[in-house]
């Protein structure tokens, strides 16, 4: 799923999906001193290799009717059971089918496994089809007793507009159909879906072909013959248009309500071009037949990756003006991203989650990057890193963590944003060619399989011929990030520039990090970069340079992950606002400097900020136009008006105009305000009724 946190300008989004309760196969064992708990990849018991379903429902009940047919063998030991998830089903039979012959068999169930008795022990090297006609009666399950909340019950019928969808991470498609939990278990599939010859249907893979079924019924059957990952199973069904699009020779199509469907292009029109981008960036094409994606209403989460069919939450039936305000474009990239980091390959635990969500949170990096620039990539590394560095319980967690007391804790700012900024990090640290080329080495290798860390570690030192233990070891396997105490200086005597780091986060809770970075030094207008690594708690580095510097630029790419103590001066800070390259260089320039409210050349800098080239630090600057003078005031008033009506950013005009609503409520502002009530934006309509 895309589980993932995700932060828009405006609110958080929680994508993904989020389960509750572990079912089966949990290992509870010593750990580390003061653990108690390790939760380990699932016992591989039995290999399912291809799953086919017969789906009705009971629309007033909101029943499930299925019929499953399910080819398997023993994963590695001789076994004469099957044990099989399924929640809260009522079971009618249970049968060996051998060519067109049912025989009944034996079996156990306690409501939520399904333990079936073969009828003779088979090995690895057999196969077996077992049959099962039962009914999922998801309404039943209690929230706290069959499952951990309403958000878990893994299909859900929704009756205006009437559909009914899925949502299987972590473990909850066991609820709708008999299955083995977990990441670790992979399968082909056939589902064949009946539903009112009006509705349409949704599955993974292709549609095989649809029957009439002369009742007013039509039962649609969808074959998906690359094996995925059980979570990933989706079905849905409703009255929606499909808006058809294309890549390459694949279908891609978009599925809304028919009062929506005319924006469709709008919202997911990309759509094409981010996967070609992500086929060339990852070396690795598109991996599966087609690519839909599909709107429905009551979502559970933000939006959740399955493969080849990503359903999203009903936010994304946005009119234009909407989308002036926000695109979702994160939402679509983070979600396509995963068909290749959980979909292609998938964590083999849900302790390894990071392997699916910090890529896809970096995938949203990587098309921002590539369609937008780097400083609109950056800003959002920046809003992701603030959100991980905002609570302090993120700090104490390991972002692959083994001792999790509920799986759905995995779903949080470690797994996603930190571990989409460490990944950044091991870029930086690599270099562009050899990160993705051991990123495609990590997806060919283990293509329609499943990984842990390791894996992807091994993948990056057979291409890099580097040892990167210490990396993942400390950004991967440890808690925590580095706090950093920078001091930098001029010894005038020595004619030296002096850098001075301590590393002064706790040492009994996280790591002595190694930090390799970068310092610009600034004489004269120009700057020369030198190449440190940290890797104790304290350390000097001085440098030769001809005159004091104007500025020394610790950490000059701004790509660590860590929570900084400078001692810059105001006018340092306003050197690096109007000479260092970067958006962080400048952000971090605007903080400070909005930190000194009597300092004119603070105010100089803020007002020149108004004209920034990017638009969250125009709208920074808005925000202190309360605190200049009465002077400075007047000077940017005709600038706040510009901005109101000119700025490309809605949230930047509304920000404006509500300054201009406060701050100068005594100016006639009456014209702009009448222009602005032609906006479309609703942060910008919000502003002005406020």
């Amino acid at each position: 799923m895309q589980c993932c946190l995700y932060l828009s300008a405006a609110f958080f989004i929680t994508a993904c999906t989020t389960q509750k309760v572990a079912l089966d196969a949990v290992k509870v064992s010593a750990n580390a001193p003061g653990s108690t708990i390790y939760r380990g990849s699932y016992t591989k018991l039995t290999d399912i290799l291809h799953t086919k379903l017969d789906i009705n429902f009971n629309w007033d009940s909101a029943f499930v009717i299925g019929k499953a047919t399910i080819k398997a063998r023993p994963y590695f030991y001789p076994s004469n059971q099957l044990i099989l998830n399924a929640n809260g089903f009522k079971i009618n039979e249970v049968s060996l089918e051998k060519k067109e012959d049912r025989t009944p068999l034996n079996y156990l169930y306690d409501g939520k496994l399904l333990t079936i008795q073969l009828d003779k022990t088979y090995t690895n090297t057999d196969t077996y089809t077992v049959f099962i006609d039962y009914v999922a009666m998801p309404n039943k399950l209690k929230a706290g007793v069959d499952i951990n909340s309403n958000d878990d019950r893994g299909v859900y019928f929704i009756k205006d507009p009437r559909q009914v969808w899925t949502q299987g991470e972590t473990e909850c498609n066991s609820n709708w159909f008999p299955t083995i939990n977990g990441p670790q278990e992979k399968m082909t599939q056939e589902i064949s879906i009946t539903v009112p010859e009006k509705m349409v249907t949704l599955s993974n893979g292709e549609l095989d072909f649809s029957s009439d079924n002369g009742d007013g019924t039509r039962t649609d059957s969808w074959r998906q013959d690359k094996p995925h990952s059980t979570y990933l199973t989706m079905m849905a069904a409703g009255d929606f248009t499909i808006v058809k699009d294309k890549w390459r020779n694949k279908e891609v199509n978009y599925y809304m309500e028919p009062q929506y469907a005319k924006n469709a292009r709008l919202i997911f029109g990309k759509t094409p071009e981010m996967i070609e981008f992500f086929s060339k960036k990852t070396g690795v094409d598109f991996p599966w037949d087609k690519y839909s994606q599909i709107v429905v209403r009551e979502f559970v989460a933000g939006a959740m990756e399955n493969t080849s069919a990503t359903v999203l939450f009903d936010r994304m039936n946005m009119t234009p003006g909407e989308c002036l305000d926000e695109n979702y474009e994160d939402i679509i990239s983070h979600e396509l991203f995963h068909h290749w980091f959980g979909d292609l390959v998938t964590a083999e635990s849900w302790a390894n989650l990071p392997l699916n969500e910090s890529f896809a949170n970096y995938g949203e990096y990587l098309w921002r990057e590539y369609k937008y620039g780097v400083e609109d990539a950056d800003y959002l590394n920046y809003k992701d890193a603030q959100k991980y560095l905002a609570k302090p319980e993120n700090k104490t967690l390991n972002a692959i963590r083994f001792d999790y007391a509920d799986r759905e804790q995995m779903f949080d700012a470690v797994s996603y944003e930190k571990g989409g900024r460490v990944l950044h990090m091991l870029r930086k640290t690599v270099g562009d060619d050899a990160f993705f080329k051991s990123l495609k080495l990590y997806l060919t290798r283990y293509a329609y399989k499943t990984a842990e860390i390791h894996n992807l570690r091994m993948a990056f030192e057979e291409v890099t011929g580097q040892d990167l233990n210490w990396f993942f070891n400390q950004w991967f396997l440890a808690a925590g990030n580095p706090k950093l105490n920078i001091q930098t200086s001029y010894d005038n005597a020595k004619h030296e520039a002096v850098v001075t780091i301590k590393q002064e986060q706790d040492l009994t809770k996280m790591p002595l990090f190694r930090l390799p970075m970068a310092i610009d030094i600034y004489v004269d207008g120009k700057a020369e970069r030198k190449a440190i690594t940290v890797t104790k708690q304290s350390e000097t580095f001085s440098f030769p340079v001809s005159a004091e510097p104007q500025l020394i630029n610790v950490d000059a790419e701004k790509y660590l992950l860590a929570e900084r103590t400078e001692n810059k001066t105001i006018q340092q800070n306003s050197y690096q606002y109007a000479h260092a390259p970067l958006f962080m260089d400048r952000i971090e320039a605007v903080q400070a400097l909005s930190r000194s409210a009597t300092e004119p050349q603070a105010h100089a800098t803020l007002i020149k900020a108004l004209q920034d080239k990017h638009w969250y630090i125009r709208r920074l600057a808005v925000d202190f136009v309360p605190k200049l003078t009465e002077p400075e005031r007047k000077q940017v008033l005709g600038r706040i008006r510009d901005m109101a009506l000119h700025d490309e950013r809605s949230y930047v005009r509304a920000a404006a105009i509500s300054t201009l609503k406060s701050v100068y409520a005594k100016e006639d502002n009456k014209t702009v305000f009448s222009q602005a009530a032609r906006d479309k934006a609703p942060s910008v309509l919000n502003a002005l009724k406020n």
